[in-house]
């Protein structure tokens, strides 16, 4: 039942997800300890892949028409793996903190984009401030080179990762690929990222590093936790409550991404990443908002 405002347990589920993403740019990092990259990522498609196909059969949920779908369905697969491509090597080069503030300044680039694509969706005097408050978030870290893993290789590719994002939501928003069950868009995604993401793994390097039991948990809550029924639990929230409302709850990911760095992995909180940090989600917040 769609809802006009959010209610308790919808808060609850925002935060839950949010939560739940932040804490899957620690885990990537760790997992990247046992499994290069874009093997590990190529893994998490393939597995989620196979759940969302078993959901969708025994719900009995339909995959869409494929006349209408598949050449919107073959680009969300290409920038789903350029986004992964970006986003799983720069958790490997640079930090959490940093990889998350850039990689969250996707609404930056989908806004500007619809500015020019989508009829109606013109910036706005907040939309243009969200914008300025993203883009000098990321001046700063990108000003900012304190050594260590503050790779600018690393921050370059989680520019990347954001600009794959902003792509996808912009084909679902273009193209009649909107028709289709969420549960079939992600599959795009996810299938033709499996053959993708397996198929390049190779040019990145060794598959394996120093791999343990410990790995195959951290992949399960990559599958389980986010891949798959993470975000299964994203689109219910997107079809119950008003999507100005959920979409603004994003801000909060890399806020808590950060300060888990700082806290599991042991990250220094420089000033700068602080200040980029608000920065980026003041931007997120403004450019998510909707007119009264």
């Amino acid at each position: 039942m769609r809802k006009d405002a959010l209610d308790l347990p919808g808060f609850a589920g925002l935060l839950l997800f949010t939560t739940v993403l932040a804490g899957n740019q620690i885990v990537m990092k760790l997992t990247s300890t046992g499994l290069s990259p874009v093997f590990q990522a190529g893994l998490r498609s393939l597995f989620a892949c196979a759940i969302i196909l078993i959901w969708m059969l025994v719900r009995g949920i339909g995959f869409g028409s494929l006349r209408r779908d598949l050449w919107p369905g073959l680009a969300m697969g290409v920038a789903f793996s350029l986004e992964f491509i970006g986003l799983f090597n720069a958790l490997d080069m640079t930090t959490v903190a940093r990889a998350s503030i850039i990689f969250y300044t996707m609404p930056m680039h989908l806004s500007l984009a619809a500015h020019f694509l989508i009829p109606g969706e013109r910036l706005t005097p907040v939309k243009i401030a969200g914008l300025i408050c993203a883009f000098a978030g990321v001046v700063i870290v990108l000003l900012d080179r304190p050594g260590g893993e503050a790779s600018l290789a690393g921050d370059l590719l989680a520019w990347l990762g954001a600009i794959g994002w902003a792509t996808i939501a912009l084909i679902v928003r273009i193209t009649r690929i909107s028709e289709a069950p969420p549960e079939a868009q992600q599959l795009w995604q996810l299938s033709f990222s499996a053959v993708a993401l397996l198929a390049v793994a190779p040019l990145f390097g060794p598959l394996l590093r120093d791999f343990g039991t410990e790995h195959i948990w951290l992949m399960g809550y990559q599958v389980f936790l986010v891949a798959s029924f993470g975000f299964l639990g994203w689109f219910y929230l997107m079809k119950t409550y008003p999507a100005a409302i959920v979409a603004s709850f994003s801000f909060l990911t890399p806020v808590l991404a950060v300060f888990m760095g700082w806290a599991v992995l042991g990250e220094e909180l420089h000033l700068s990443v602080l200040l980029a940090l608000s920065f980026v989600s003041a931007g997120i917040l403004l450019i998510n908002r909707r007119a009264r």
